[in-house]
């Protein structure tokens, strides 16, 4: 390497060292990041997040704009249809892990250096610095030793000098709590680059392979959903006595591609399935189709789609035909999946209701309703980085109980037949006051000075 080379890199060291490394561990800066990544948080939780071109026009136009300029170009152009997956947001993330790395390194890890480093007190003007001091015309330094050994201290000696500490567990937490939220900022964005998302609406009864992806990111993989199908052997609802849902289910299994079953579960509401790190969640359901017999016929299937009810409810329908050219037929409607549908002619007027099993006239002809067939709505997801978010909060727990503990010192000093006792706290202070007064009071009660504080 050059002289020049050499010379241009240390310089690129120093100006890091001197400029930009104090400034990303300046506490201000992390407090400015933390905040604008709760606003873009709470923008992404107030805006709609992933749905279409034509929901955002018909619900942010031009004119009138929200606020008078949030319209639906604008919030396509900036993103805020998938806050989180923008690069700015990716990016205020990464620059406060950084920030938490740097205040790490330059502040967390020096201060615990300094608490594990320490020193013997040689002179008595030394104890005068201290937040709690006292000097005893008599008393021992090893019963002191014994005195804070029951207190849980750990002590030190060197002849006539004594030094012990406790709590230095929590000179540790803030390390664990910058440690913790680093995982949890590195599971987001490794879930964000390459987490993938699905939803599916599959017919009870039915087996698919999942295919219908509607997110994913920069970096995801399909490699784990393929060498597999999911297969829904039954969905169901309960209902309530007045009618109204009460939970729904789906027993579901994944199949592999000779159609032998690998793992089975029957899921609800805030009970998923996993496999293969995918997990299926239980969202939505729907009427997929009816199963009826015309007369005699062999029974036919008839898919029932959604009808628009202007937010009345949900009802599907269906048309059946009931001559051979299909000149005449009825609609079949149903609201749910309790065995009743309605019957209606060809100029909207009721004819009849039937439930599954049963019977009805129409144009002639013997209607039976066999089966009303439902579908499960299912959120597929995969994301990679969830184990690092758990794990992050995990640690964040344990760190934030390690932070309670207070870091303690006692010092000690015998000569010329005086006792110097002094110690500090970096935080309950009044405990470790309390602590410390009954360890000297067990010295000599009858002889001891007045105890300094300050």
């Amino acid at each position: 390497m050059s002289d020049s080379a050499r010379t241009s890199e240390f310089s690129l060291t120093a100006w890091f060292r001197r400029e930009l490394l104090p400034l990303l561990a300046d506490l201000r800066l992390a407090i400015v990041l933390l905040l604008v990544i709760a606003i873009a948080s709470t923008i992404g939780t107030v805006i709609e997040q992933g749905e279409t071109l034509d929901f955002y026009r018909a619900n942010y136009p031009e004119d009138p704009a929200l606020f008078g300029f949030l319209s639906w170009k604008v919030l396509l152009g900036l993103g805020l249809d998938r806050v989180y997956k923008t690069w700015w947001f990716l990016a205020l993330l990464i620059l406060f892990g950084s920030s938490l790395t740097a205040c790490t390194f330059t502040r967390q890890l020096p201060a615990l250096k300094a608490a594990r480093q320490w020193k013997f007190y040689k002179k008595p003007r030394q104890f005068q610095k201290l937040a709690l001091s006292t000097e005893l015309e008599s008393g021992e330094i090893s019963q002191l030793e014994s005195l804070l050994q029951k207190q849980n201290y750990k002590v030190f000696k060197e002849g006539d000098s004594l030094y012990a500490r406790k709590g230095i567990i929590g000179r540790i937490g803030p390390i664990v709590v910058h440690a913790s939220m680093l995982l949890i900022l590195g599971g987001a964005i490794w879930g964000t680059m390459t987490g993938v998302m699905a939803q599916e609406m599959i017919p009870s009864g039915t087996t698919t392979p999942v295919k219908n992806f509607i997110d994913f990111g920069g970096w995801a993989s399909l490699d784990r959903f393929r060498g597999w199908e999911l297969q829904v052997n039954r969905f169901w609802i309960d209902y309530t006595p007045d009618g109204t849902i009460n939970q729904f289910y789906s027993d579901l299994s994944v199949v592999d591609e000779n159609g032998e079953e690998i793992d089975r579960k029957t899921i609800f509401v805030n009970e998923p399935l996993r496999y293969n790190g995918v997990v299926f969640y239980q969202t939505d359901w729907s009427i997929s189709n009816v199963k009826i017999r015309l007369n005699n016929s062999p029974i036919f299937q008839l898919p029932m789609a959604k009808l628009d009810t202007g937010g009345n409810g949900r009802i599907w329908g269906t048309w059946i035909p009931t001559k051979p050219d299909l000149s005449e037929g009825v609609s079949l409607l149903a609201r749910d999946l309790q065995g009743t549908a309605l019957v209606y002619d060809t100029e909207g007027q009721l004819v009849s209701s039937v439930r599954v099993g049963g019977e009805t006239e129409v144009n002639g002809v013997t209607l039976k309703l066999i089966d009303i067939v439902g579908a499960t709505g299912l959120q597929i997801k995969s994301d990679p980085g969830i184990p690092l978010v758990y794990l992050g909060f995990g640690l964040l727990m344990v760190s934030a109980l390690m932070s309670y503990a207070s870091h303690s010192q006692v010092w000690a000093l015998q000569q010329d037949g005086k006792l110097y006792v002094g110690g500090r706290t970096n935080r309950a202070q009044v405990v470790f006051e309390r602590e410390l007064l009954e360890a000297i009071e067990k010295l000599e009660p009858d002889t001891k000075e007045e105890v300094t504080v300050s």
